[in-house]
C-alpha cells in the first residue's frame, strides 16, 4: 500500500457511462481516494452513504472524494442513484482492478479493492493511508484529522 510523501499515481476512470475523470485534473485541490469492495454489499452502503453525508465538511477542506471499486460503470450508476449519492464512483473495471494495484491495495484472492483511503494533497502528493479491515466501515474521522493537517500546513 502507498504510504505518505508518495507520489499518487495518476489514472482516469469511467464516473459515468460517458464520462470520465483524470486524477492529474485535480492538482491544485485536495482529494480523498475511497477504494471499497464492492456496490451494494452492506457495509460499502453504508461507508458511502456517510461520505455523502460527509461532503459539505470535505469541501471546508477544498477537497473531492471518489469511490473506487472494481465493479463496471453500469453496476456504480445503479448504486450511486439508489443511495442518492453526490459524489463520483469510478469504474476500476477494465483492466480489472488496474488501478487498485498501482495503489497497492488490490486483493488478488477475492478480486477486488481492499477497504483502502487516501488524502491527496493539492501537490498530489499522498498525505494519509489507510488500509481497514474489509467488514469495518472506516468512517471518516481519519480523512478529517489528514484534511485538518493540511489546511495547517
Amino acid at each position: 500500500m502507498l504510504q505518505k510523501n508518495t507520489v499518487a499515481p495518476d489514472f482516469t476512470l469511467f464516473a459515468t457511462p460517458d464520462q470520465k475523470i483524470t486524477l492529474s485534473e485535480f492538482k491544485g485541490r485536495n482529494v480523498i481516494l475511497a477504494f471499497y469492495p464492492a456496490d451494494w454489499s452492506p457495509v460499502c452502503s453504508d461507508q458511502m452513504a456517510l461520505y455523502n453525508e460527509m461532503l459539505k465538511y470535505f469541501k471546508k477542506y477544498d477537497a473531492e472524494i471518489f469511490g473506487i471499486s472494481v465493479d463496471s460503470k453500469w453496476c456504480h450508476l445503479a448504486f450511486s442513484q439508489s443511495r442518492n449519492l453526490h459524489f463520483p464512483l469510478l469504474a476500476d473495471f477494465e483492466a480489472k482492478g488496474e488501478i487498485a494495484k498501482k495503489y497497492g491495495v488490490y486483493n488478488d484472492e477475492e478480486g477486488e479493492c481492499n477497504r483502502a483511503l487516501f488524502v491527496i494533497n493539492k501537490d498530489g502528493i499522498i498525505q494519509w493511508s489507510y488500509l481497514s479491515p474489509t467488514a469495518i466501515n472506516p468512517g471518516a474521522d481519519g480523512i478529517l484529522e489528514a484534511l485538518e493537517t493540511l489546511n495547517t500546513k
